[in-house]
């Protein structure tokens, strides 16, 4: 598996810090504004980021 790009490990730090916190709806706007990316980089790394975390040969 190849190593997360730098704005992949934040976007997926945002959603765990968030679910952490009770939530559970998230939009590529929200998250991209909290992190300093486009809304459009956001959405283009979500597929990726969750073939990855829910790879059998481990998480991030």
């Amino acid at each position: 598996m190849s190593e997360l790009a730098e704005e992949d490990r934040q976007i997926l730090e945002y959603l765990r810090e968030s679910v952490s916190r009770g939530e559970s709806y998230f939009r590529s706007k929200n998250i991209a504004d909290q992190i300093g990316l486009s809304a459009k980089q956001v959405g283009a790394r979500l597929p990726k980021l969750w073939r990855v975390t829910l790879s059998p040969s481990g998480s991030p």
